[in-house]
């Protein structure tokens, strides 16, 4: 029996919010989904991510609105390159459950908005402190700046795209215009080329309608001066 290719590995970006999970697991959701760099489950009623598949191109993840309290060291594990994780509204309640987020060395922005964690006094300093990679906590950086856009690594990611694609379309433009030049030198010299032929061809016709007209001209002088000796051959004669 034949059976398509699946389309899984394909898939990027995958929302499931508001999905009702079973003992932690949500239904589908695989290791298959290899390319997968953005997953959302956000109100999904889990309790743990233990369950989480392994996602190595995974970038954001949000858990936001869950009943999570713990077991956050498996994200190093199967998020390896994980950039942005919003945890807001779970069951976090001190410091030490966050801890093992020091191993996430590629986590940029972190959300803890409605956790008990964050009641704790310096949460903020603290967190920066114990995770010194983050660059925002809860939309703000250590200065109390807010970031440029609620989600921190899409704004950031997609700052380097426009700048390639910048790129790229200045070079394309730039090898549009080189060869329109290429284009416009060739015609210049075909151009030139062709009006030396007709300069050729003109002369050559002149050459044609001189040389008939030369002969025209001789075989006039050539027939009066015949006429000019007939007159006197006949006087010659009559002596």
């Amino acid at each position: 029996m034949f059976r398509p290719p699946s389309l899984l590995p394909l898939v990027k970006e995958l929302v499931l919010d508001n999905c009702r999970s079973i003992e932690g697991k949500i239904e589908g959701l695989t290791d298959e989904f290899e390319e997968l760099e953005f997953l959302s489950t956000i109100n999904v009623g889990l309790t743990s991510i233990s369950n989480l598949p392994k996602l190595n191109k995974l970038k954001k993840l949000e858990l936001s609105e869950n009943r999570i309290s713990g077991d956050l060291e498996v994200l190093a594990e199967k998020c390896p390159n994980l950039k942005h994780l919003n945890l807001s509204g779970n069951k976090i309640k001190d410091l030490s459950t966050i801890e093992p987020l020091k191993k996430l060395e590629n986590l940029k922005s972190l959300d803890l908005f409605n956790c008990e964690v964050t009641n704790l006094n310096a949460y903020r300093e603290n967190v920066f402190k114990l995770l010194p990679q983050v660059m925002y906590l809860d939309g703000y950086d250590r200065d109390n700046k807010e970031a440029p856009d609620s989600d921190v690594e899409g704004y950031v990611e997609d700052d380097d795209e426009e700048d390639e694609d910048e790129e790229e379309y200045d070079e394309y433009a730039q090898l549009v215009e080189d060869e329109e030049e290429e284009d416009e030198e060739e015609e210049g010299e075909e151009e030139d080329v062709s009006g030396e032929e007709e300069e050729d061809e003109e002369g050559y016709n002149d050459g044609e309608v001189d040389d008939e007209e030369d002969e025209e001209d001789a075989a006039e002088e050539e027939g009066s001066q015949k006429r000019k000796r007939e007159p006197d051959d006949e006087g010659e004669e009559d002596d």
